[in-house]
């Protein structure tokens, strides 16, 4: 029980920076260029899958909670954020350097985590238009009423990190205790009964849980020779530690939440299985 509290509280507030600053960034936006909407963002969200995919291949899942926040509040495009979440290297590239294995065949799984993110992102955004607008971050405030235009930056940027915290640490707690509840043993022995093309779609599901346990124990899948490298690729893309936890919570637009997560699961699903082919 201890366990369970302490890691959930150690997994939510190693968010809390990258939160705050997600918040400061819109804060200053909305101040600095409210009534002043001239497609200022727009202008600057043309490369933004590009420079997503970069920053989600940097070894932590912090960038998938701040894309999360700066989508839910129109800062950046839908293809930026499919691009972060499927970039997203977590605690897979520590468990194989702690394994000693090959560095090289590492930086090719980072590399083509961030391929597809880039690809895939610029694929969203041009078939998606996403609304990036100035206007509509104080119409979210509002909405909230959270007093943001009297309290300063950081405060208020404070004050919504709070909130995002909170509610990271009840679900990262209750999803412990359901892990710990079913326990790994019984998630291995049906992962393995269904050796099959069912691997795939189970792999990007397991991807999808939002907390650390996925890539750690799809990794270990792996290195243990129990799933091929399509099925451990499959995992890997979906896997986004908490963004999509915090894109739920915070953005508004059930539909669009619902289009990103399928298309993180599909494209994890179909490029494990081409992988898997491939070689």
């Amino acid at each position: 029980m201890f366990d369970i509290l302490l890691d959930g509280i150690k997994d939510t507030f190693q968010l809390f920076p990258y939160l705050l600053v997600s918040f400061i960034i819109l804060e200053y936006l909305e101040k600095k260029f409210h009534h002043k909407n001239k497609e200022i963002l727009q202008k600057r969200t043309k490369i933004g899958p590009f420079i997503g995919g970069i920053l989600g291949g940097f070894p932590q899942c912090g960038f998938s909670t701040m894309a999360a926040s700066l989508f839910s509040n129109h800062v950046i495009t839908m293809g930026s954020v499919v691009a972060i979440f499927l970039a997203t290297s977590d605690e897979m590239l520590f468990i194989m350097l702690s394994k000693k294995i090959d560095f090289f065949f590492i930086l090719r799984i980072v590399c083509f985590k961030v391929l597809v993110g880039i690809l895939v992102g610029f694929l969203v955004d041009l078939f998606y238009k996403s609304k990036t607008s100035i206007e509509l971050i104080h119409e979210e405030c509002e909405k909230d009423h959270c007093n943001c235009s009297k309290d300063g930056i950081f405060l208020s940027g404070f004050k919504h990190t709070l909130k995002i915290t909170g509610f990271i640490l009840i679900m990262n707690i209750l999803i412990n205790f359901g892990i710990t509840f079913i326990g790994e043993d019984t998630i291995k022995r049906f992962f393995l009964h269904q050796a099959n093309i069912f691997s795939y779609f189970i792999s990007s599901f397991i991807g999808l849980i939002p907390n650390c346990f996925s890539s750690i124990f799809i990794t270990e899948l792996y290195l243990s020779h129990f799933i091929s490298i399509g099925v451990l690729l499959s995992g890997l893309l979906t896997g986004s530690g908490v963004g999509i936890l915090v894109l739920f919570r915070s953005n508004k637009n059930l539909r669009e939440n619902i289009l990103i997560l399928s298309i993180i699961y599909f494209v994890g699903v179909f490029l494990g299985i081409i992988v898997d082919f491939v070689i």
